[in-house]
């Protein structure tokens, strides 16, 4: 194999998401001097980031004072909030929850955001390189050193091939980790140096979201509208949402708590039968589907946030596990931690040949600001919902927001998603309606949307594990749940008929939500990063 270049850098960033981006600009603000990289395995700068979106802008408040004064493309100022309950024909309207109002947030392409970000962090000095994914951790004396990134050309036997290229080691003193959920760096990073030690399980929710326009008469600019409660059954946490944005745009979205128990559910077909509800229906009216996505999205809080830093570097953002679940907001929050990771890796850098191997100092600013107290005063409600259910939850919701406040004297633990998946013989099948192809859509229309696209011939991104293990416990055990969750198509059950199931893994569907490396009963399934610039490529509203 080729030799590789390196690179050498004072701080290396993997990730051009919101606490990406944010780290790399706060870097550049303190000490201007500092050489700073950020390495995207999307084809863009967001390419791969998929939101609602609806974001607070404290931390770009913070950040940078003075942006509304030219503003990221389709940011549109939140209007009035509705929260609703849906039986399978009505709704009824709910007092919003006060984590859940919206004045003075934006509703946004995320995508552009980063776009926008980008900008303005080249414009500091930044060098960011998109389409370069980093598959590999440089580890030396126990103390992370870089990645390895932009390896391509190598086959799907594992050899390298004409247009093999061996990628660069890209070094630096500090690497700070923002690949955003489930990252394939960062799961190596929490079993190498044992970050999850002694916290509560990560739990995750999938995120199903589809980009509309609609007719302008009726379309109303900054329109915030979420729902609980049908197509879902009560032991299912769940909810979507419909945000009216930019020149006659709707986000349209769907998440499911990857908690589930039923193995006959799929995630995409309870969005698509959502979307035939006469309060949704009417929305939609007239409208086009233009855009489609899926990402899984970390919904356990504080207790489940894995130790943060390690020898050489840290983790920031949604890779950690910052979202504010009852708010269903994460960006603000993912923001201001990869800025507070940037001021402390500022700080020791400072130090010159007496920085320190390990940035103690943003675990410290981190509990000392408003994230985590933030986090602290929510992180009792998303279990209630696990442990109770959906009105059971909602009692205990309304219980800490009003009677404790946030300050119960318990904290409730988590489970793990793929723990609550029950056997094929205990679940009831579910039946969901064909797709007209005007409201609803099958998965490969949809994934045609996503612009998905990987290279064919190269190694599978999506692996078992131990392939033996798929027939006894995928399918004669939870009859093939990952043909059912997988938003995308990836994986198919053939051969059912012959009497010989087998899996056909159709890794070039992936659009990178990562829920089979979530959700497998056994935990068989590895998503690992493709060559850069493969996956979905966002554009425009999403």
């Amino acid at each position: 194999m080729s030799e590789r270049e390196s690179m050498e850098f004072d701080v290396l960033v993997v990730g051009a998401g919101p606490s990406g981006l944010a780290a790399a600009i706060r870097l550049k603000q303190v000490s201007p001097d500092l050489s700073v990289c950020v390495v995207e395995k999307g084809s863009e700068v967001g390419a791969h980031i998929l939101s609602g979106a609806v974001i607070e802008p404290r931390a770009l408040d913070e950040l940078l004072p003075g942006w509304r004064d030219a503003p990221p493309a389709l940011a549109t100022p939140a209007g009035d909030d509705s929260f609703m309950f849906l039986t399978e024909t009505r709704a009824f309207k709910l007092p919003t929850p006060p984590q859940m109002h919206n004045h003075g947030n934006y509703v946004v392409s995320l995508g552009n955001v980063c776009r926008w970000l980008g900008e303005q962090a080249e414009a500091l000095g930044v060098e960011i390189y998109p389409g370069f994914a980093a598959s590999e951790t440089i580890i030396e004396d126990g103390r992370v050193r870089g990645v390895v990134a932009g390896v391509m050309g190598i086959e799907k036997n594992g050899e390298p091939g004409p247009n093999f290229q061996p990628g660069m080691e890209l070094r630096a003193t500090y690497t700070l980790f923002g690949e955003g959920c489930r990252g394939s760096l960062t799961k190596r990073l929490e079993a190498e140096f044992n970050l999850r030690d002694g916290v509560q399980p990560q739990t995750y929710a999938l995120g199903i979201k589809e980009l509309w326009e609609i007719p302008a008469a009726a379309h109303t600019p900054g329109k915030v509208w979420h729902s609980v409660g049908w197509p879902l059954k009560s032991d299912t946490y769940g909810g979507a949402w419909l945000y009216m944005f930019g020149e006659n745009l709707v986000s349209i979205g769907f998440v499911v708590g990857l908690d589930y128990p039923n193995t006959f559910l799929s995630p995409f077909d309870e969005f698509q039968r959502f979307k035939t509800h006469p309060e949704v229906r009417k929305m939609l009216e007239g409208g086009k589907r233009v855009a489609y996505g899926a990402r899984a999205l970390n919904e356990g809080g504080l207790q489940s946030i894995p130790k943060l830093v390690f020898p050489g570097g840290a983790l920031i953002g949604d890779t950690a596990g910052f979202l504010n679940v009852p708010k269903i907001k994460g960006t603000h929050t993912a923001m201001k931690t990869g800025m507070l990771a940037a001021e402390a890796a500022a700080a020791a850098l400072a130090q010159g040949e007496a920085a320190p191997a390990v940035l103690d100092g943003y675990p410290a600013a981190l509990r000392d600001s408003w994230v985590w107290s933030e986090l602290q005063a929510v992180r009792n409600i998303r279990p209630g919902f696990a442990k109770w259910g959906l009105y059971g939850g909602m009692l205990n919701a309304a219980a800490e927001t009003y009677l404790f406040r946030g300050k119960a004297p318990w904290t409730m633990g988590h489970h793990t998603d793929y723990g609550a998946t029950k056997p094929a013989d205990q679940c009831a099948p579910i039946s969901y309606p064909k797709p007209d192809g005007k409201l609803t859509f099958d998965r490969l229309s949809s994934v045609f949307l996503s612009n998905t696209n990987h290279e064919e011939d190269q190694p599978a991104h999506l692996k078992l594990r131990d392939p033996a293990l798929w027939k006894p416990e995928n399918w004669d055990r939870y009859r093939s749940p990952e043909s059912r969750y997988c938003p995308a198509g990836v994986y198919e059950a053939v051969g059912v008929e012959e009497g010989e199931p087998r899996l056909v893994i159709n890794a070039q569907n992936c659009v990178h939500c990562k829920t089979c490396d979530i959700k497998d009963p056994r935990q068989n399934i590895d998503w690992c990063t493709p060559e850069g610039g493969g996956g979905p490529n966002y554009i425009g509203g999403m």
